[in-house]
């Protein structure tokens, strides 16, 4: 029974996690239609099915690393993570508090491992942490150096080129790193520990009916609420963020895809001025991480105790 509830919870997780990320990484480029949205649409789709196929460390950062889910009492935890992940971002995003599923995720499975008594790595959930704070830094960093190229040397020929190469990598960097968050929980549902091509295909196509669902808002919030942008913001975020998520994937290191663009974008902008970056936006990448990370530990600690207490009682 556990086995079936985890993988009903996978399943609305992966197209929850489409309507989360998935627009937000197509909405980038919007304002320079080179990558159509049906292309960028397949092109991410195809990448998160195929890219656990070469690498899925991070996946295996989700399921051992921060809490090792394949201890007795895994999958019940796991459910618990999950619930209590979506139900952070539900509440926080219908009030209106800027939040991040990759960061609800991390929380959750870090205060379901403890609550539930799984051997969890405090030294490993303190490296996801530092890598995922450094990822939207150096995400904006890198973008503050290459937008002073791509303002030399994108013409009006060029930019699209541009364009195509960073939407591709920020997509490669994406289905190598936080987009396997999806597979993470695949894995604890059906004990396996690799990528079966089957279920990274499963989350994929679920992913992709969120992506299609969530893309008209995530292109208003990054395009409109960030920055006043331009073409080549768009493009130097892209190739920023992925160079560092894709960075970040090369150590196993989840970080947020999202708010590594975000802080793409707003190098881009600052390192042309300050005036056209709304911090009051920006400053939602820190409320975030004082919102969502603690929410994500502190629910799913508590009903992973509530449960296992529960269980304890009846089993006795």
């Amino acid at each position: 029974m556990e086995t079936v509830v985890l993988i009903a919870v996978a399943c609305v997780f992966a197209v929850v996690s489409g309507i989360n990320d998935g627009g937000a990484l197509l909405a980038t480029g919007l304002k320079l239609p080179t990558v159509r949205p049906a292309t960028g649409l397949l092109s991410l789709v195809v990448l998160v099915a195929v890219m656990p196929l070469v690498t899925h460390q991070v996946a295996l950062t989700f399921v051992d690393r921060l809490a090792t889910f394949h201890e007795p009492g895994g999958k019940i935890a796991m459910t618990i993570a999950v619930i209590s992940a979506l139900t952070v971002v539900t509440v926080l995003s219908a009030k209106g508090r800027p939040t991040s599923l990759t960061l609800a995720i991390v929380g959750a499975l870090t205060g379901a491992g403890l609550g539930w008594g799984l051997p969890v790595s405090l030294t490993s959930v303190a490296l996801v942490l530092a890598f995922g704070v450094a990822a939207p830094i150096a995400g904006g960093l890198l973008a503050w150096l290459l937008i002073q190229a791509l303002v030399a040397v994108a013409t009006a020929r060029r930019l699209p080129q541009l364009h195509r190469v960073g939407f591709l990598l920020q997509t490669v960097a994406y289905a190598a790193n936080d987009g396997q968050k999806m597979l993470a929980v695949f894995m604890v549902a059906f004990g396996f520990s690799g990528a079966p091509p089957a279920y990274t295909t499963l989350a994929a196509v679920l992913f992709g009916l969120g992506t299609m669902y969530g893309l008209p808002k995530a292109g208003r919030a990054l395009g409109r609420e960030i920055i006043v942008s331009r073409p080549a913001h768009g493009v130097a975020a892209e190739l920023a963020a992925g160079a560092a998520v894709l960075g970040s994937a090369a150590v196993g290191m989840p970080v947020s895809m999202t708010q590594s663009i975000a802080g793409g974008l707003i190098g881009a902008r600052v390192s042309q001025g300050s005036a056209g970056v709304r911090w009051y936006a920006a400053a939602k990448i820190v409320t975030a991480w004082l919102l969502t990370l603690p929410a994500g530990v502190l629910l799913a600690c508590g009903l992973a105790a509530l449960v296992k207490g529960i269980a304890s009682v009846n089993l006795g």
